[in-house]
């Protein structure tokens, strides 16, 4: 498997639309998701020059003179990893606010400037970000990347495909991430995920936050990939590292700060009051929480609890990969009550339309596993657009109105 130029990105049009009316765009997510590559394929085509953060020399240059920098910049260019110079989203808003022609500059970040309150809120109104996340099924298979639309228009009829069966576990553990795919062997790919940790620690980890213990963070993260696709205890993660608990809740921010740890916030609605309000954690591609828990397919297979929960986190990030090339806004939640009834992912879009999903690695489902779904349904109403049993079976099959168990393979193909 080759590297992410041969994969066009479902974010790739976002991109450019945004590069045709708005004067600053960002594309972040993780690092090496593939950020500079979809850049330099949008912003070669438009005449972007191209300048990195990661070469020392740019680098002092912005820091010792931000304004002079930003003056001399050519008219068209793209600034990667800009978040390695804070200073520097002051002199952008005094370049724009001179002159506000649309896609002036293209930046990338492997931290979530949002959680930046300085820095975000110095480009307000002139500045749209798009999130860039490893591949989706469907960019490595050219697949269908319809599924949520799909699912928030209830459109799935009956047939039958084949189940993924053997072929669930390796796609769980590949993960999603470029250069960890361009590697045949997984145990080689399992060293990448390894030394991907221990670069996020030593350069994003490190510029981001002053941390005295550096060498609990990998330890955090392995704890985290265990917890993965749980209700996030704080307490969980604390106790075997012997830190408190807001220590450990603040490095799971930074976690979340450098995409590789998504929290999932509860939903609520005014006619439920018995709702857990704690969110789910996930890690942010189950790739890399295999390598972390040192799991192969093989093993992860053999494991069919663990299987349960990354298969979990496999179909969110999945999902967010998907509706991230999507021109409306999804927002991702969980449903509990304290009755134990559940649904993994509740995905939003606006006020007036909601979807439900459950993930299961079987290759059956019952009436039962609508449970968490039927009573989500009975408490929206008519927002309630769909829901739907994910699982390893290979027919689409209808459980009542509004209501699907639908095959994995639907998340990528038609």
């Amino acid at each position: 498997m080759t590297g992410s130029p041969s994969y066009p990105r479902l974010a790739q049009v976002r991109l450019a639309e945004a590069l045709s009316d708005t004067p600053v765009v960002l594309v972040h997510g993780p690092r090496q998701c593939g950020k500079t590559t979809l850049a330099r394929m949008v912003g070669d085509r438009l005449g972007h020059a191209y300048l990195t953060f990661d070469d020392a020399a740019t680098l002092a240059a912005a820091e010792a003179d931000p304004t002079g920098f930003v003056d001399d910049l050519p008219g068209r260019v793209i600034l990667d990893e800009v978040q390695r110079v804070p200073r520097l989203f002051a002199s952008l808003k005094r370049a724009v606010d001179r002159d506000r022609r649309p896609g002036r500059f293209l930046l990338t970040g492997s931290s979530n400037v949002l959680l930046l309150p300085r820095l975000s809120d110095s480009l307000a109104g002139r500045m749209e970000i798009v999130r860039l996340h490893p591949f989706a099924q469907a960019e490595l298979t050219g697949g269908a990347a319809d599924f949520v639309e799909r699912l928030f228009n209830g459109t799935f009829q009956a047939r039958t495909r084949a189940r993924l069966g053997h072929a669930l576990a390796p796609l769980v553990a590949a993960g999603g991430y470029p250069a960890a795919l361009a590697r045949p062997a997984a145990r080689r790919r399992a060293a990448w995920y390894r030394d991907y940790v221990e670069t996020l620690v030593q350069r994003d980890v490190r510029e981001l936050a002053r941390i005295a213990s550096l060498d609990a963070i990998p330890r955090l993260l392995a704890l985290a990939g265990a917890q993965t696709a749980r209700l996030l205890n704080v307490s969980d993660l604390a106790a075997p590292l012997g830190l408190s608990r807001p220590t450990v809740r603040d490095y799971v921010t930074l976690l979340e700060r450098i995409f590789v740890v998504d929290e999932l916030p509860p939903w609520h609605g005014n006619r439920l009051s018995r709702l857990v309000k704690t969110p789910k954690v996930h890690l942010g591609d189950s790739g890399l929480a295999c390598a972390l828990l040192g799991l192969d397919a093989e093993a992860l297979a053999a494991d069919r609890a663990t299987l349960g929960q990354l298969l979990e986190t496999f179909v969110v990030q999945e999902l967010r990969r998907l509706a991230s090339g999507l021109p409306d806004r999804i927002d991702f939640l969980h449903y509990r009550d304290r009755d134990g009834a559940e649904v993994d992912v509740v995905l939003e879009r606006g006020p007036r339309e909601l979807a439900g999903v459950e993930v299961k690695a079987g290759a059956t489902v019952t009436a039962s596993d609508f449970r968490g779904l039927r009573k989500l349904k009975e408490a929206t109403g008519a927002r309630f657009k769909a829901g739907v049993v994910l699982y390893d079976g290979e027919a689409t099959l209808p459980f009542g109105e509004r209501l699907h168990a639908v095959p994995l393979r639907c998340l990528w193909e038609a």
